[in-house]
């Protein structure tokens, strides 16, 4: 059985390697996790707050360890790689402040003579697969809540985060959960289809390609396990002619780059009304300019590697293709002395005179670029929006709310934002439509699909 190794995008240094779990390994992991479960789910919620509490503490504690751990791993500047654990404590405290409340027994208008209520019961066990590209704040959408509301859990980290389904395990392990309640395993992807389709799990929680959703899936029919899938993005901006245009380049720039373009809701391609188009694309270009690519461990760079060769050739190829296709490129690559053929390491770039025919504006590249097209109106911005195979989320960029709720409605999207982007609220659903996947996670929403309804029917007599 080959074993599952992280190659650092730093340098090409092999950073861990681990022996893919056994078979008896794995099935040790699922009888403690049902053994501990039974015993966990009859612990009252609040208490179970209390604990995972000291496992959201024991985990920020380890910031200054894991800034350096992220980028040697999958390649995000170390200046912001401790902010990771910011959003990863928002998300954990939040789910587990509204754990009581989503967790309550529901109850029907009073009938007389009777007692009647819905309550919400634990799955079993929950398996997360997680992605490396925000490691700590996709694996907690799940973990957390999936615990707070009385499940086991199983968390299969990516081969290029391995370390982090560590910190998982040492955070939960210091908090005093069961043992065996909580457990991180190392598999291939091979043996990660095979525990599904075992029908061992009862709910899976998958972030990642619309190609692996769709063989998790496949993997999990006829087992009636749950599964949610958090899939592609090619998310959208448009910018109308009302909007504070420093405001929307500072952070529609910040989007499209940041973690190196590699964000599930980063934004990919941008719709400009014609009024301020001109000024924008000159905003963006002085603006993309002050990147700094270079070597993560370095306190000035603020765009590092991509985390694999494949992906930055996926970026390249097109970047390509588009230029092809008449594209324009408005970056000068050759000022990013980093960015060469077969590299990790992919310079900013922003592309004009772009359209849907290109692949950097229909399928998602995943990368730093994205391409900037000029629009008359809100209701050719709407069109373009919708024309994607995805739907995770869309920013609007406007003084006026009524127009943003009013052009909102019509986007075929997961979250819509105003003069924001790039952001989970973990009060709000964190969901997607189209080939974004199914299910959602965060706010009271996400704790449905971690229960299941149980109801009682009580006649007094």
């Amino acid at each position: 059985m080959p074993d599952i190794v992280c190659i650092s995008p730093v340098d090409g240094r092999e950073v861990v390697r681990r022996a893919s779990a056994s078979a008896s390994g794995i099935e040790a992991a699922l009888t403690a996790g049902r053994k501990a479960q039974a015993e966990w789910k009859r612990v009252p919620v609040v208490e179970r707050g209390r604990i995972l509490s000291k496992a959201v503490d024991a985990m920020l504690a380890m910031r200054d360890e894991i800034a350096p751990e992220l980028a040697w791993q999958m390649g995000r500047p170390i200046r912001y790689g401790g902010n990771e654990l910011n959003g990863f404590e928002e998300r954990a405290r939040h789910m587990i402040a509204i754990a009581e409340g989503a967790l309550a027994p529901m109850m029907p208008e009073p009938k007389a003579g009777f007692k009647r209520y819905v309550t919400r019961e634990p799955v079993g066990i929950v398996l997360t697969v997680a992605p490396w590209n925000y490691p700590y704040l996709t694996a907690v959408n799940s973990v957390v809540p999936a615990l707070m509301a009385g499940n086991a859990v199983v968390l299969k980290h990516a081969a290029q985060t391995l370390l982090v389904g560590d910190r998982f395990q040492a955070a939960i392990d210091k908090a005093g959960l069961p043992k065996g309640l909580f457990r991180t395993v190392t598999l291939s992807h091979d043996d990660t289809t095979k525990l599904i389709s075992s029908g061992e799990v009862d709910q899976i929680c998958f972030t990642g390609s619309v190609s692996a959703g769709k063989q998790i899936e496949q993997a999990a029919a006829g087992t009636f396990a749950g599964v949610g899938l958090e899939l592609g993005g090619k998310d959208p901006a448009y910018v109308r002619p009302d909007a504070d245009l420093n405001h929307a380049i500072e952070n529609i720039v910040d989007g499209v780059y940041f973690n190196s373009g590699q964000c599930c809701c980063g934004i990919e391609r941008v719709y400009v009304h014609a009024d301020v188009y001109d000024m924008f694309v000159d905003g963006f270009v002085a603006l993309t300019k002050q990147y700094v690519l270079d070597d993560p461990l370095d306190q000035k760079t603020t765009l590092g590697p991509m985390a694999q060769p494949r992906l930055a050739k996926t970026v390249r190829e097109h970047i390509g293709e588009a230029l092809h296709k008449g594209a324009k490129p408005l970056i000068d690559t050759k000022a990013f002395a980093r960015d060469k053929d077969g590299s990790t390491y992919v310079a900013p770039q922003a592309l004009v005179n772009v359209d849907h025919s290109m692949k950097v504006m229909m399928e998602e590249t995943f990368g730093p670029v994205a391409g900037i097209m000029k629009v008359t109106d809100d209701p050719e911005a709407i069109h373009l929006m919708n024309d994607s195979p995805y739907g995770l989320t869309a920013s609007i960029w406007t003084r006026d709310m009524d127009a943003a709720e009013r052009i909102g409605a019509e986007i075929e999207t997961g979250t819509v934002y105003m003069n924001r982007c790039d952001y989970l609220d973990p009060g709000l659903a964190w969901t997607g439509v189209k080939d974004t996947g199914r299910g959602a996670t965060l706010s009271q929403v996400g704790y449905e699909s971690l229960t299941r309804p149980k109801s009682y029917h009580l006649r007094d007599v």
